[in-house]
């Protein structure tokens, strides 16, 4: 019987540590320093990225009003990461992180991997 229990503890704890291990922030996430202020399950300067994606994707939302003009939300998602902000979270603006434009199929791919995070 101590032997069934420990192993459904032990199948159980693989488990969890995979989901864990499933949701880790994308290593472009880290090259691009948005794990100084993001984290995916927990608000750290700025919102989760799991928040994020509850507020737009998981809520149904399609588009993106950034500077008074409404976008299709990853496009919109894309110039508020690039171009910088504040509001929708508070107070604490986000910095602008691709003024030049340089970046924006990478920023399009981290803002894809938020959203994702809607349905987890």
């Amino acid at each position: 019987m101590k032997a069934i229990v420990g192993s459904m503890v032990a199948v159980t704890g693989l488990m969890v540590a995979g989901c864990v291990m499933a949701e880790e922030m994308p290593a472009l996430a880290h090259k691009l320093n948005c794990t100084a202020c993001h984290a995916i399950d927990k608000k750290v300067v700025g919102p989760a990225w799991r928040d994020i994606a509850q507020k737009y994707t998981g809520s149904g939302v399609i588009t993106y009003t950034y500077k008074g003009k409404e976008y299709p939300l990853i496009e919109g998602l894309v110039m508020k990461v690039s171009q910088g902000g504040s509001g929708n979270w508070g107070t604490m603006p986000m910095p602008a992180n691709d003024p030049t434009g340089s970046k924006k199929a990478e920023i399009t791919e981290l803002v894809k991997f938020e959203q994702s995070l809607a349905t987890k």
